[in-house]
């Protein structure tokens, strides 16, 4: 009988935390229970979810509402992200809706990344003005610019580090610092430093917010959403998003991405090695004009980088010349690497994001803003989403390519 009651180091946890010995059958592995209802005594349940306190200290009653898998699920993330508390979505565009609709009424104001998951943000500018709530975007890197668009109705300020595409970081612990003393809250989508990366939790923020369906799953299978953090505020946003919202997550993907947790930090010790060598790669080669990734030592962040992340990740994105051309020839040119949206997945993946595009459908950005973007992006930016291939086949596969940009 063990007496060590010492916290699991994040790699265990990652493999063992939420998991219970099955006590009819021994099984290990998490089982998946497809039930949508569940047996109860009178007394025991509620017949709605505003009278029933926190959901989670029921017994399983519905599955819109928690699910034995789900459960397990929102365990493991809730540990790997050192929180009291998780609720699993979805998407994780349903994990970001439930903390916006869930945590903000008319009337607040919302400061949000001005450059961050395209869903987050046109979610903000295109659904919250309707309710009511005010947005503003705003370039978190600037702590000045912050402070300036704070108003006495700001309840929320959104951040993402590292920022997709552009792999900007935001300092989350000036940040929360901040925030707080403003009364405010902060969330922080994490999606692609992984908790192997960064907690933000442990830097001040409020809320982790991660899409399980990218790097934590791993294998590009499932769809998931988790948003992090302490109980009272989680319990307050179940009982409104997570039962009235009803993006509630299956339980089969819910073992899937529990399947893919148990090798997230070997998974992620290998992409991220290997993102670093196809990054020094480009950064070397006379068709590259620009690399973006913490992991260099001239990136514009790197000393925060160093303070803030325990690996840089498994994203890059580059600029070359000839873009369109260039990206016309991938998807018959690239051997190992798929030309495709999404990423986190265990095979590469890589895209090209136009700058005017994007500005006209998401980011809207003008003047310093629009001139900050374009200082990563140029006129578009490839976005790599580094797997689990070999990274002397990758940097040959993209060595080919280059070769084809003039």
């Amino acid at each position: 009988m063990t007496t060590d009651r010492r916290q699991p180091q994040p790699a265990t946890a990652a493999v063992h935390a939420g998991l219970g010995i099955d006590p009819t059958t021994g099984a290990i592995a998490p089982n998946i229970s497809m039930s949508v209802n569940n047996a109860f005594r009178p007394g025991d349940g509620a017949f709605s979810a505003a009278e029933a306190g926190d959901l989670v200290d029921l017994p399983f009653l519905y599955a819109r509402w928690t699910n034995p898998t789900v459960r397990q699920l929102e365990q493991r993330m809730a540990a790997l992200e050192n929180a009291e508390e998780a609720m699993a979505t979805a998407t994780g565009v349903a994990a970001i809706a439930a903390l916006f609709l869930g945590s903000l009424k008319a009337g607040d104001h919302l400061v949000i990344s001005d450059v961050c998951y395209a869903g987050a943000r046109e979610m903000a500018d295109r659904l919250l003005p309707g309710f009511g709530i005010a947005v503003s975007a705003v370039n978190l890197t600037d702590l000045d610019a912050l402070r300036a668009a704070l108003r006495p109705n700001t309840r929320l300020i959104h951040a993402e580090t590292p920022c997709n595409p552009l792999l900007r970081l935001t300092d989350l612990a000036a940040l929360a610092e901040i925030v707080h003393a403003h009364g405010a809250k902060l969330s922080v989508d994490s999606t692609l430093a992984t908790p192997v990366g960064t907690r933000p939790l442990d830097h001040g923020a409020d809320y982790v917010i991660h899409s399980l369906t990218k790097f934590i799953n791993g294998h590009g299978d499932a769809l998931g959403g988790i948003l992090c953090g302490r109980k009272a505020d989680l319990a307050a946003i179940r009982s409104r998003s997570g039962v009235y919202l009803g993006a509630a997550m299956s339980a089969s993907n819910a073992w899937l991405i529990l399947r893919g947790i148990d090798t997230l930090f070997p998974r992620m010790a290998q992409i991220g090695a290997s993102a670093q060598i196809i990054a020094e790669f480009l950064a070397r080669h006379p068709a590259v004009l620009q690399v973006n990734y913490p992991g260099l030592p001239d990136h514009p962040q790197a000393a925060l980088a160093q303070r803030q992340m325990a690996f840089k990740g498994g994203l890059l994105s580059f600029r070359t010349r000839h873009p369109r051309r260039l990206a016309a020839l991938m998807p018959d040119k690239l051997r190992y690497i798929h030309y495709a949206f999404s990423l986190g997945h265990q095979r590469s993946i890589i895209v090209y994001l136009d700058t005017a595009e994007m500005m006209q459908s998401t980011f809207h950005l003008e003047g310093a803003a629009d001139a900050d973007y374009r200082r990563f992006a140029g006129e578009g930016v490839f976005r790599l989403s580094v797997g689990l291939e070999a990274a002397d086949d990758l940097v040959a596969d993209l060595d080919g390519l280059l070769a084809l940009a003039d």
